[in-house]
């Protein structure tokens, strides 16, 4: 039988964790899901475009931002980012890496993806029952993804993922301790369009200019650390997002994307609690009959917070050369004041030369000490095969 004091250490963990990685108390989501890792952005390119690429998905990354963009992808890629996470925390042990490949096989009609998230969550003590020593351990979490995008018409991608997800918070276990370890599955599905010719009212035909995705990322079960009771729902994500070339040139283009985000995750409060004084007291466990499960709440998430829990991320990418040379990025994320109030700035660089790339970028968060402050992030890549569809 686990002890109490047991179960209370794994929880503890698991907000420490959750804190790390959504900086503290400011964000939304705290507490509504397991594995937040799965929000972080993975690559420099995007996150220099203030975390928006739904509609841009037209790099390896595409297998996070929107799989359907993988259909219009020719060549092979492999990249991989490195970032050490909340930079503000000092912890040189807490970091991020993201690996991804994707390759085009024609005889399968589509380009197949997969990729690796992993997440360093750092040391820490080990405590007995009567506060001794037991030594150290490190906590990570880590996600597999495969998957597959084709065209279901010329102008039309949509791509699937497949995932496989751990968390190891406490990996130790004993007789008379819980394991804080648990796994699950899940999937994603997107699209995205890109017409060839799209006549607008005012402006006429603008060509290829234009395109929108849409991805339904972490759909799956929820994730059980100790008891059933107590899982929590994976951070089921909604993105919708828009890209528009300003200018299109031989030697210069401009490419603007704006990207909508909503968490579709729903927790009902408990009762009331009040103290001895009639004061309320805030429960510190929701248990799993107040979590709306899959797929109710991918409707029933939209009464708690409704359209203010959106977050609205966009950005400018400028790239010279031709072929393409280097970049310039600039990015803005905003989350409304009472779910959340991140705001903060993005800037980034590109080189690419031959097969090989180079993407750099730089976030500078609106308020002072922010936990995300001054976040780096360092991808590079190699692209060889063929020649991607503009």
């Amino acid at each position: 039988m686990r002890s109490k004091k047991s179960t209370g250490k794994i929880s503890q963990i698991f907000f420490i964790s959750v804190a790390l990685i959504l900086f503290a108390s400011q964000m939304f989501g705290q507490g509504e899901s397991a594995v937040p890792f799965l929000l972080i952005a993975p690559n420099a390119r995007a996150d220099g475009m203030g975390e928006s690429g739904v509609a841009l998905s037209d790099d390896g990354a595409a297998s996070y931002w929107n799989p359907g963009g993988l259909a219009f992808e020719k060549y092979q890629e492999i990249s991989i980012t490195h970032s050490n996470w909340l930079p503000q925390f000092h912890l040189s042990d807490l970091f991020y890496e993201f690996l991804a490949y994707r390759n085009n096989i024609e005889d399968w009609g589509g380009t197949v993806s997969g990729s690796i998230i992993y997440l360093n969550l750092g040391e820490f003590n080990r405590r007995g029952e009567n506060n001794e020593d037991l030594g150290t351990f490190k906590a990570y979490e880590f996600a597999v993804t495969a998957g597959y995008a084709t065209k279901v018409l010329s102008e039309l991608g949509v791509g699937v993922n497949l995932r496989f997800i751990y968390s190891a918070l406490d990996p130790q276990t004993s007789q008379n301790q819980a394991r804080g370890v648990a796994s699950t599955v899940s999937f994603d599905i997107g699209a995205l369009w890109k017409p060839q010719s799209l006549v607008l009212p005012g402006l006429g035909d603008i060509e290829d200019r234009f395109a929108v995705g849409v991805n339904l990322s972490n759909l799956g079960p929820k994730l059980t650390y100790i008891q059933q009771a107590q899982a929590d729902p994976l951070p089921t994500n909604l993105r919708l997002g828009f890209a528009v070339k300003i200018i299109k040139s031989e030697f210069n283009n401009i490419t603007g994307t704006i990207d909508f985000s909503r968490m579709l995750v729903r927790r009902y409060p408990t009762d009331t609690l009040k103290d001895a004084e009639g004061n309320p007291v805030q429960p510190l466990v929701v248990t799993e009959s107040h979590v709306d499960n899959l797929p109710k709440s991918l409707i029933s998430a939209w009464e708690a917070g409704g359209l203010k829990k959106v977050t609205i991320a966009g950005g400018l990418e400028y790239w010279y050369g031709s072929p393409k040379l280097f970049a310039l990025r600039w990015g803005y994320f905003y989350e409304h004041p009472n779910y959340g109030n991140r705001k903060f700035m993005t800037f980034g660089a590109g080189l690419r030369y031959d097969i090989y790339g180079f993407d750099f970028s730089y976030l500078s968060a609106i308020e002072e000490n922010h936990p995300l402050s001054e976040t780096l992030r360092f991808t590079l890549l190699m692209s060889w095969g063929g020649e991607d569809e503009e």
